[in-house]
């Protein structure tokens, strides 16, 4: 039979056991409070705000639209931005439709490719009075208020055509322009063009013909002028649809010396001077940098940031003989 010493000792032994599990059960449960409020605080973090944004592009169906669009739903992935994008297809009531639509839908922001340069400053007047930011892309407006143009630096552009016609054409010859005056990039495009021509008093702009912009106006424009100026040796298209359109009344009409100088560097444009057809150079956008800096630009502002009045893309110029090297 055990004594009581031996009975107080175990009793000692039990109670010591017993408060060292409770103690761990009780720093378990501390733990695991931390723990489970810590994740909690993890788990109500706020999502990234979305911003949804209305874009009105002036075409689909052309390349350039088509790999700006790309670029920028690639970029509004990133900065979180919900785009609506719609085409006006070169319309302008079209355009100023979906920019009021957008207003009652009661979008953060618009980006704009403008159908008319001046045509669409009564509907960006309207944006703005409903206190909506502004961004045009490629083709800028004059009138209403814009936060930020991005575009190429379409002055420059038009240098190169123009100092590459000259140098083609000997710094001798009559030049004409197929055009597309209403809209604003189209303008500085020529400005461009005319101020490296001026440098050469042997050539001469003897006609300036809208075809706006459309590959089958281009054919009839390119065709009557033909006709009208039998010693044309060159041709400015403002865009790679109106030397595409050139090219093929050129073709018609069995000319070889023309020179013609497009804008854009489309693929069928570029197919065309490599196979050495009568159009020799195009300057070339990068609707891709345009599109990820439009996206970028519209995530800035509405993200408080400031953003600065106009952003240049660079541009270049490419013929028969660079995109050799390309290839290569």
């Amino acid at each position: 039979m055990r004594d009581k010493e031996d009975l107080y000792q175990e009793r000692k032994r039990m109670f010591k056991t017993i408060t060292r599990i409770l103690a761990f059960v009780a720093i378990a449960a501390t733990i695991a409070g931390c723990s489970s409020e810590k994740n909690a605080r993890q788990g109500s973090k706020p999502a990234a705000k979305t911003y949804t944004v209305g874009v009105t592009l002036l075409t689909e169906e052309h390349p350039f639209y088509r790999e700006l669009k790309s670029a920028f739903l690639d970029e509004c992935k990133a900065r979180n931005l919900k785009p609506t994008i719609l085409s006006c297809n070169m319309d302008l009531p079209t355009q100023t439709t979906q920019i009021e639509n957008f207003i009652t839908q009661d979008v953060k922001a618009m980006v704009v490719c403008p159908a008319d340069s001046a045509g669409i400053a009564g509907a960006i007047r309207k944006a703005n009075d409903a206190k909506i930011p502004i961004f045009t892309a490629d083709i800028a407006a004059q009138g209403g208020k814009v936060e930020c143009h991005i575009a190429s630096d379409n002055i420059q552009g038009g240098r190169l055509a123009g100092e590459y016609m000259s140098k083609a054409l000997n710094g001798k010859g009559e030049i004409a322009i197929v055009n597309d005056p209403a809209v604003r990039s189209v303008q500085d495009r020529v400005k461009g063009f005319r101020e490296a021509i001026a440098k050469f008093p042997g050539i001469k702009v003897v006609d300036d013909q809208s075809a706006e912009g459309k590959r089958d106006m281009a054919v009839t424009v390119t065709e009557n002028l033909l006709q009208k100026h039998p010693k044309l040796s060159g041709i400015f298209a403002i865009n790679d649809s109106t030397a595409l359109g050139a090219l093929a009344a050129i073709d018609q009409a069995g000319r070889k010396d023309i020179v013609l100088v497009g804008y854009d560097g489309d693929p069928e444009a570029r197919q065309k001077i490599t196979d050495g057809t009568a159009l020799k150079a195009d300057s070339v956008q990068y609707p891709r940098e345009i599109g990820k800096a439009t996206a970028d630009a519209v995530a800035d502002f509405l993200e408080g940031k400031k953003v600065p009045a106009a952003i240049p893309v660079k541009v270049g110029i490419i013929d028969q003989q660079s995109l050799a090297k390309e290839k290569k």
